[in-house]
């Protein structure tokens, strides 16, 4: 059968690709990012004619739709809607977006960030916890990715450690559901430790706005310092960090491993010890548990080695679950990479639009709420479609998570018609949308007061 021939023709109907957007705008409506970014004076900005609130919420839309470029704004310029769906009174112009935020300098770095975390509190369905010794606790999984910048010229672009020019922002993650609630640019070469008790700190405090959960703070072998965990104890949270070896041998590690462990052989010429220990650091009243998970092979893909190989993890916690628990605890820790992904990939993120440093930084940080919001369409979009709901997508299988990229695809890029009739604005989907009944329960669920 060859293709239907179309007959192309103009029409004056009004029709938009970014439904979603009215998402979005009912999420920000229950902030008060708006109203509190008006409130502050920037330098050579005492009166703008076009507001601080409007210049965020006109990059919020364009961060939602994966559209991080200035330029972006100029198509949107002239669709009512895009206007009306995030509450824009004026949208600005590709140079206005740019110099504003080229002024900005982290002046609403703390506010939007709180908004954030007050609104995961508020709107989110639930926040995923692990099962540990000690009760449920809230994973808050903190880890440096590096953004590749590479053949660019942007402020603060050097040599990451994974071998490329660009960014090394640490990122900070609550619940199993990846809500972000911390993010600090940073230079490629900068050290994963340098700053990062100041940043952790604040990280415990964001994430205690969010949930009134008990908190468990993962941390990998670069951020391996007792300043660490000193910031965990006043903060009152658990840990689980892993350990940089340094300087101690694997051949310590496995003796000790054969005197405190308990031994397994998961398979022929290979033996794992698990234990712990309990060590002595000075300017602690108690001694701090070390787990370790030590391995030893005499064989690899089939052939026997001359020198065994041994294997050494070892990590600083507050838990007393048993090793193996401890070291699958940690290995969640991993999930983490998935969320990098999703910024970086999903929102097309990873190459920063601006050539200073502060702006791209301010721009990480709106990207935080941004990524948040698109997050919450996602899972609250699970609590309908993992229900009873009749028309949902007989495609879709239930799930924990929604990805970001499904999110932008299945929910903000979602056709709509536009009508105005009786001072009233309405919104209509296709007879064939199997996301409409979704779309409109999380619409309405996003447009009633905040309780």
């Amino acid at each position: 059968m060859v293709p239907v021939e179309f007959i192309i023709k103009e029409g004056d109907e009004n029709l938009t690709s970014h439904s979603g957007l009215a998402l979005i705008g009912a999420l920000l409506n229950r902030t008060g990012l708006a109203q509190r970014a008006d409130s502050i004076v920037l330098p050579g900005c005492q009166e703008p004619r076009i507001s601080h609130g409007d210049i965020l919420k006109s990059f919020l839309g364009l961060l939602c739709m994966a559209k991080p470029d200035y330029d972006a704004i100029e198509e949107f310029r002239e669709i009512p809607f895009f206007m009306e769906s995030l509450g824009i009174a004026r949208c600005p112009a590709s140079p206005t977006l740019r110099q504003r935020l080229d002024v900005v300098r982290g002046a609403f770095d703390g506010i939007i960030k709180e908004e954030s975390a007050k609104l995961i509190r508020s709107t989110a369905p639930e926040i995923g916890t692990v099962t540990t010794s000690k009760g449920e606790r809230a994973p808050l999984d903190i880890d440096v990715s590096p953004f590749d910048n590479s053949k660019t010229k942007k402020e603060g672009v050097s040599r990451t450690y994974k071998g490329s020019d660009g960014f090394a922002p640490i990122l900070a993650y609550l619940g199993k559901e990846g809500y972000e609630v911390n993010v600090e640019l940073r230079e490629g070469s900068q050290h994963s430790q340098k700053n990062t008790p100041d940043f952790l700190r604040e990280t415990i405090r964001y994430a205690k706005m969010a949930t009134d959960k008990d908190i468990l703070v993962r941390l990998d072998s670069g951020n391996d310092s007792l300043d660490n965990i000193a910031v965990c104890i006043d903060g009152k949270v658990d840990w689980l960090i892993k350990r940089n070896l340094r300087k101690e041998k694997l051949e310590d590690w496995l003796k000790i491993a054969q005197e405190k462990g308990t031994q397994s052989s998961p398979r022929e010429g290979k033996k794992v010890w698990r234990g712990e220990i309990y060590r002595e650091v000075e300017g602690y009243d108690k001694p701090l548990r070390i787990v370790f998970d030590v391995a030893e092979r005499t064989t690899k893909k089939g052939q026997a080695l001359l020198i065994p190989e041994v294997e050494v993890d070892t990590y600083w916690t507050s838990l007393a679950d048993e090793p193996f628990q401890t070291v699958l605890l940690y290995h969640d820790h991993g999930t983490s990479e998935q969320f990098h992904s999703e910024i970086k990939s999903d929102m097309a993120l990873e190459r920063l639009p601006s050539e200073h440093f502060s702006t791209n930084s301010d721009v990480l940080t709106l990207a935080l709420l941004a990524y948040n919001l698109l997050r919450l369409c996602g899972q609250e979009s699970l609590r309908e479609d993992n229900g009873n709901l009749t028309n949902r997508a007989a495609y879709r299988k239930k799930a924990t998570r929604r990805r970001l990229r499904t999110v932008i695809q299945d929910f903000i890029y979602m056709a709509g018609r536009i009508s105005f009739h009786a001072r009233r604005l309405y919104i209509s989907f296709g007879r064939y949308n199997p996301w409409a009944a979704v779309w409109e329960n999380l619409y309405r669920g996003f447009m009633a007061p905040v309780t």
